[in-house]
């Protein structure tokens, strides 16, 4: 009597620990899955969505979202996601050729495409730049466009998303204001800007800058040739820039030959582009990477010192 009591005890008791589990793993499940593609989409929903999501970025930091392959997990992601943020003007053409072609059910946003985009010529036909967040204000925009897929998601935590996007977009605000500061007081005729490819035509359109040529175009796919190579060290000669850039997502030996052909310096920093810096870096997020890449740019235009 004694043993059956003692077991049907303990099957209480079981019982009792299995929905404990099961509610603690409900409350988890609760949250809305959410999958971002670049890093920083990722960074603003995160910042956005807070502690009331469960975010997955496919792309790491450093990672080149015009040449991920995608993995067997991102496609495991993609089918439990409740929402899927991805970039769209074809940033990132082998997670969005999965996204479409997998049945995937999720709310799916292309956040970039939010933004009215800047043209560039491919073979004769006009094509989006994908790279929207170069301007701060088009990332305002992009903000207001994840709060309000979070609101229409998950409508019980409605306030807290808003309240979380109108920090961001404050200082989003700010950022915008203190870069335009920061590069007017690079002198006038060095406000040139040339980089690895080419990511910055939203930042310099925005800021003041131009941009005289770059090494390779829109995706980092492109190899640049022998001729093009030639064409943008006459570039840099004539244009009398002080320095041009590498990028953190791409291999700097082509730059860096470059800038020895033309007899100018590498900047000491690297921009970073595509992607925000690994945890705990300078640039581990949207507002910070914008800030970095600003220093790195008037430090490199202003100051006569060698870079190299």
């Amino acid at each position: 009597m004694k043993k059956i009591i003692f077991l049907s005890s303990l099957l209480i008791l079981l019982g009792g620990c299995n929905q404990d589990f099961q509610n603690k793993s409900n409350n988890i499940n609760d949250k809305p899955q959410v999958v971002s593609t670049s890093t920083i989409i990722s960074n603003l929903t995160e910042e956005i969505g807070g502690e009331e999501i469960n975010n997955i970025s496919i792309l790491a930091p450093g990672a080149d979202p015009h040449i991920y392959e995608p993995v067997p997990q991102d496609t495991i992601a993609l089918e439990k996601a409740d929402l899927i943020l991805y970039n769209g003007y074809n940033l990132e053409p082998n997670i969005i050729k999965l996204i479409n072609s997998t049945g995937i059910k999720a709310e799916k946003l292309a956040v970039g495409e939010k933004i009215k985009p800047l043209d560039f010529d491919y073979k004769g036909q006009k094509k989006a730049d994908p790279h929207v967040w170069g301007d701060v204000k088009n990332v305002i925009v992009m903000a207001k466009a994840i709060r309000d897929k979070l609101r229409e998601i998950d409508p019980k935590n409605e306030s807290k998303f808003s309240e979380n996007a109108t920090q961001l977009i404050t200082e989003l605000e700010a950022l915008d204001l203190w870069i335009k500061t920061q590069i007017a007081t690079i002198p006038p005729n060095q406000r040139k800007l040339i980089t690895s490819h080419d990511a910055f035509q939203y930042y310099s359109k925005a800021y003041g800058l131009e941009i005289p040529g770059t090494l390779i175009g829109i995706s980092t796919e492109e190899q640049p040739s022998a001729q093009t190579i030639k064409n943008l060290v006459e570039i840099i000669q004539s244009s009398g820039v002080k320095a041009i850039f590498a990028e953190t997502t791409i291999n700097p030996t082509l730059i860096e030959t470059v800038a020895q052909e033309a007899g100018v310096k590498v900047a000491k920093g690297k921009l970073y582009s595509d992607s925000i810096g690994v945890k705990g870096s300078e640039a581990d997020s949207y507002v910070k990477m914008l800030k970095i890449n600003t220093e790195t740019i008037v430090d490199a235009l202003t100051n006569d010192s060698p870079a190299n």
